[in-house]
Parts: C-alpha cells; sequence; structure tokens
C-alpha cells in the first residue's frame, strides 16, 4: 500500500458534504398539491420532488411563516 494511502487511514477527514446530505422522510400530502408539482415538473423538466425540496428550502431559509387561523 501506497504511504499516503496508510496516512490518509491513521487521519480521516470529516466529509464536508456530509451536512447537505437529504434525509428521507415519509410525509402526507393532499393529491391536489402533489398534482400541482407534477404539473409544474412537466413544464419544467424538473422531477416534482425536487421542485417540492426547493420551496420548502425556500421557505426555511426565508423564514417564511404561515398565517393559520381557525374560525
Amino acid at each position: 500500500m501506497r504511504d499516503e494511502y496508510e496516512i490518509d487511514q491513521l487521519n480521516p477527514r470529516k466529509n464536508p458534504y456530509a451536512g447537505n446530505l437529504k434525509k428521507q422522510i415519509t410525509i402526507n400530502i393532499d393529491g391536489g398539491t402533489i398534482e400541482y408539482f407534477k404539473e409544474m415538473a412537466a413544464e419544467s423538466g424538473i422531477p416534482y420532488q425536487t421542485l417540492i425540496n426547493l420551496y420548502l428550502t425556500d421557505c426555511a431559509r426565508n423564514h417564511k411563516k404561515l398565517n393559520v387561523s381557525w374560525t
């Protein structure tokens, strides 16, 4: 084995991209909402799950709050 490989094994480095990994979850979404994103996906050529993730990421980054009022 090469010397540089042995050094890497002795001093492992953390993955710099580990914080950016996606996490699989289960979520219940209304059928109409899924259809909306699937239509957007067909128009844009981006998978609908990616569109949903992009939208939720935008909400989180911009600290968007949902105004819910029960009557």
